[in-house]
């Protein structure tokens, strides 16, 4: 970084870039969810779904994953913000935030800031949150 962009950075003018990590079982919407938040231009107009599982898979192993994420080196020790995206909330036996936070036992995760936001990736409902 040369001394324009160090001087640049110290006052505020760069925006600062920060990553993002996604994480979700197959055809949970990642791809649209990321889709939603490029510019315009940059934007894919057909999204390929992949495969998922089913109900009852899913929800077995959503929990599993969410437990292994939180026991790894890299997170355990760390007070990193955990935002989870309740998407495909359009469809009829979309569940509500409350019952996906209580089913993913949410409540226990006391060392890392939490919020769950209802979400519809096609339409972009609840993303801007």
């Amino acid at each position: 970084m040369g001394l324009w962009d160090k001087l640049v950075s110290l006052l505020g003018f760069k925006k600062k870039e920060v990553n993002v990590l996604v994480i979700g079982l197959n055809n949970s919407g990642k791809s649209t969810v990321i889709n939603h938040f490029k510019n315009e231009e940059e934007r894919t107009v057909d999204i390929v779904p992949t495969v998922g599982f089913n109900v009852e898979k899913f929800k077995i192993v959503v929990r599993e994953e969410l437990d292994l994420l939180l026991q790894h080196p890299d997170i355990s020790g760390r007070r990193l913000p955990i935002l989870f995206f309740a998407n495909k909330m359009d469809l009829r036996d979309a569940l509500s935030s409350v019952k996906i936070a209580s089913g993913l036992g949410l409540e226990r995760i006391l060392d890392k800031p939490w919020h769950i936001c209802a979400s519809n990736a096609v339409t972009g409902e609840g993303l801007q949150e």
